[in-house]
């Protein structure tokens, strides 16, 4: 992988920063709810899912196969004008949690059998995201609280495997995750009028 520039000397690759800068895009555009973020997030995936697969972060790269098919559902799945947020049941709640938690169960041992990096936290992260990526595309306000919590992981985790940048958009992530969730608290209280 070719090195775009060296930062405190962990060199960044030219695949790293657009991947950054994609997903930056993608997640700002989804916390202000609007239906553009999908293509964005096409972009993003499609290139980390390349650079994870190179460095053996199997369920890291199998995660962007999940965010590809989620930005094409939300894409059709938003109204033209951006999402239109609502809260869950608290039937849903317990549902995705339970889903959350069994899928996690299930895939990490596997992870480890293939000998994937990580593959506990990994796992979790693939685990987790999947759930809330499809929490937003369903649009339910509570993908936020989720996103808060699996950013400050991720960020932990990617700086345990000392990819330095992306820990960094993982930070950066998490205060995006606090403005999207006041973000659709806004959209949602306007609808409500």
């Amino acid at each position: 992988m070719s090195v775009f520039f060296t930062a405190w000397g962990y060199g960044v690759t030219y695949l790293e920063f657009a991947s950054v800068i994609a997903s930056f895009i993608a997640v700002t555009l989804g916390a202000l709810g609007k239906r553009i973020a999908w293509p964005w997030w096409v972009i993003s995936s499609t290139l980390y899912g390349i650079f994870f697969y190179q460095v053996d972060l199997l369920a890291s790269a199998l995660l962007q196969i999940v965010f590809i098919s989620a930005a094409v559902w939300g894409w059709f799945g938003w109204n033209a004008t951006g999402a239109q947020p609502k809260y869950m049941s608290n039937k849903e709640r317990w549902m995705w949690a339970l889903a959350l938690i069994g899928m996690w169960l299930v895939s990490a041992p596997i992870l480890s059998d293939i000998g994937a990096a990580a593959s506990r936290p990994d796992s979790f992260l693939l685990v987790s995201s999947t759930v809330a990526q499809i929490v937003m595309v369903l649009q339910r306000h509570e993908a936020w609280n989720l996103w808060i919590g699996i950013n400050l992981f991720a960020t932990y985790h990617y700086s345990n495997q000392e990819f330095w940048f992306t820990a960094v958009l993982y930070v950066v992530l998490t205060f995006l995750a606090v403005f999207g969730w006041f973000s659709w608290r806004k959209m949602q209280q306007k609808a409500q009028l």
